[in-house]
Formats: structure tokens, sequence, C-alpha cells
């Protein structure tokens, strides 16, 4: 079926739309989202942009942009580097999995403490041996945030 010429300007228009009504959305959770994010304002001014933003909202988002748009990047860098942080404290936290023979040296000093018997220590060497070396949670993270030599 051949559209006419209407129909072509028709559906530029409805595509037209679609991508404005897009990027509507996404600039309204991005407000949504910095509200949220900045501890500076308080629950009633918060409450009143949310309010704002569902009455009126073309000209409620136009408004928070202009007014505190600015300091928007702002907040979201430094929760981008909180996050950072906490993932990096966390990473370091993790346990670090020996060599084979720090491995054998801990199962060694159980034994000869008495807390596992010869039979542990021999399954625990055994292990220890067996498995392929890993490197620690804080050098696996440190090699994969290292940026990339340049060429």
């Amino acid at each position: 079926m051949m559209y006419g010429y209407g129909d072509y300007w028709s559906l530029m228009w409805m595509m037209f739309g679609i991508v404005a009504f897009a990027a509507y959305l996404f600039a309204l959770f991005a407000v949504v989202a910095d509200l949220f994010r900045d501890h500076t304002l308080g629950g009633v001014a918060k409450a009143l942009w949310v309010i704002a933003l569902v009455f009126l909202p073309l000209l409620a988002l136009l408004a928070y942009l202009i007014a505190r748009g600015p300091g928007m990047q702002d907040r979201a860098n430094r929760e981008a580097e909180r996050m950072w942080r906490a993932t990096d404290a966390f990473l370091r936290r993790m346990p670090v999995a020996g060599t084979p023979s720090e491995e054998i040296a801990r199962a060694k000093a159980l034994r000869d403490d008495g807390t596992i018997t010869e039979a542990e220590f021999q399954s625990l060497k055994a292990r220890a041996l067996s498995a392929p070396v890993q490197a620690s949670a804080v050098d696996a993270w440190a090699q994969s945030t290292s940026p990339e030599p340049q060429s």
C-alpha cells in the first residue's frame, strides 16, 4: 500500500513527537533523581518540586533545569565518587587468596596448634596444590580500573 504526501509528513511528525517525548522522560527522570540525591534541599521543597512536576510538567522541568541545573553535575559526581569509594572499600575487605605455599603454611600452623587433624591437613594441602593461583580481589580491581595504554 502506497502512502500519499500527507501520510509521509504525518509519519515524520509522529517520529518527532516520539523522540521529543523520550527526551522529556529522560530529563524528567534526571531531575527526579537529582531531587532525591540533593541532601541540602529540604523535604517540603522536594515535595513542592514533585507536585509542580506532576501538575505543570514542562514548565516545572524547565524551571528546575534553569534554577538548579548547574549543581546537578556536581551532585552526580559526588554520588559517583561515593559509590566508587564504597566499592573500593568493599573490595579491600575481601579475603585475599594466597599462594599454595602460604595456604600450606597456614594449614601447617593449624595442625601444629591441634586445631585440625593430620587428615584435614593433607586434604587442605592437596586442595592448595591443585588449585590455580588466583589474584587478590584488590589486584583484580586495580587491573580492571587501570587506564588502557594509548597507542
